[in-house]
């Protein structure tokens, strides 16, 4: 009896500290992840997909969404810059959004990183559950001649 009172006490009490987060945090990156940031093969570098996270609390359709594409673009730009290239360097493009009604938006934010050079060839497509919850991820492959 006493384990049943204080059983009910405990459930009684329980929500007043499960409040809902306002805005839950992405889950952590794993320490090592199963794939390489980019491969080369011969002149050619295989870069695998850069997600974009819209920074906590922003919303991922608004201005979260530019945040994202900029975090995305720079991260591509940090691999380009590791193996001795630019974005001028950037052949082919694949972009896979949460919600192709932001493509508009994403070829906006994607644009200044390609000033004054050549726009590689790229594929865009709406995708369901891209990792972590991001609403794009982007990968590209550049040419080193």
């Amino acid at each position: 009896m006493k384990c049943l009172l204080a059983t009910a006490l405990l459930l009684t009490a329980t929500p007043a500290f499960a409040q809902p987060a306002a805005t839950p945090a992405p889950p952590p990156l794993p320490a090592k992840l199963p794939f390489s940031p980019s491969v080369r093969v011969g002149d050619m570098l295989f870069m695998s997909g850069q997600i974009g996270q819209a920074p906590q609390g922003m919303d991922r359709h608004k201005d979260g969404f530019d945040a994202a594409v900029k975090g995305a673009m720079d991260a591509i730009g940090t691999i380009l810059k590791d193996n001795g290239l630019d974005y001028g360097h950037v052949v082919k493009c694949t972009v896979m959004l949460a919600d192709i009604a932001d493509w508009p938006r994403f070829n906006a934010a994607y644009l200044p990183y390609f000033a004054g050079k050549r726009l590689p060839a790229r594929s865009a497509f709406g995708a369901n559950g891209l990792a972590l919850g991001a609403p794009l991820e982007v990968e590209c492959i550049a040419a080193f001649k």
